[in-house]
């Protein structure tokens, strides 16, 4: 059975803004106060993983032991199946550069290698997204959640962050990177997994 969140404060590891956002605002019903890691001053742990689930543990459980909160952390990132679903776990990477993250850039080179590999459309492909909540005493639930659709080019839009702009969600003519943004946060890949994550550990 899924151990029940029962505080009043709960920790978000991430010091992504916009992830922070969107969690904040998903957990606004429950009366939980939400902090980031940011906000804690806490260092951005090396992200060993070569899953969804490894990475998102490795940054639940730094948290947790650093703060003695639970600590909720999401890996994400965009599968494309043309490319063996890369960058999967490496979607971050993709975009690294020496003066910050350029997700234009891993954009355009997303684009380029499908180009290159003369695969037909549609390019198929999904968002993952994989929330850990872990706890102090080193227990943790986990929750995947997944949005399929396909890669489409050019880019369009300029809402939300990531590679938004290129990932058209099944079902809908536009993309997630033109999609009100509260919109996207009902029915996106991490909507998905704080779904399941609510009705593990929240309903009662």
């Amino acid at each position: 059975m899924t151990r029940k969140f029962d505080g009043d404060r709960l920790l978000v590891a991430t010091h992504n803004q916009g992830k922070l956002e969107e969690i904040t605002a998903l957990l606004a019903p429950f009366g939980v106060e939400v902090v980031g890691a940011k906000e804690m001053n806490l260092p951005e742990p090396e992200e060993t993983g070569t899953t969804f689930v490894e990475n998102a543990r490795i940054k639940a459980h730094a948290a947790a032991k650093a703060t003695g909160l639970p600590a909720l952390s999401d890996d994400s990132g965009i599968e494309i199946d043309a490319l063996d679903k890369a960058p999967g776990v490496y979607t971050a990477d993709w975009a690294e550069t020496e003066s910050g993250r350029d997700f234009v850039m891993a954009m355009k080179k997303s684009y380029d290698l499908l180009a290159q590999s003369g695969a037909p459309k549609p390019w198929t492909a999904r968002f993952c997204c994989t929330l850990v909540l872990a706890w102090p005493d080193g227990h943790d639930e986990v929750f995947p959640g997944v949005m399929e659709g396909s890669v489409v080019w050019p880019m369009r839009g300029d809402q939300g962050h990531g590679y938004d702009p290129i990932f058209q969600p099944k079902g809908y003519a536009i993309t997630f990177g033109e999609m009100d943004r509260w919109e996207k946060n009902k029915i996106s890949h991490r909507a998905d997994a704080f779904s399941k994550f609510v009705t593990g550990c929240f309903d009662r």
